[in-house]
């Protein structure tokens, strides 16, 4: 998989019902994720990644 067929997976999955949110908008927002990600030194970086990765492993997503 790369970024792109990231970005629309993670779109399909956010557009629901209840939301109307684009691939323009989803790829705007991980962009956003990813810059701020950058500016964080890797070890706060992966310490936040793998909070949102044990969050969502709760969820059963």
């Amino acid at each position: 998989m790369n970024l792109n067929q990231f970005y629309n997976e993670v779109s399909r999955k956010a557009d629901t019902k209840g939301t109307s949110i684009t691939v323009a908008e989803t790829k705007r927002v991980l962009s956003e994720m990813f810059l701020l990600l950058a500016k964080m030194d890797a070890a706060d970086a992966t310490s936040i990644l793998a909070k949102g990765l044990a969050s969502a492993k709760k969820k059963g997503k």
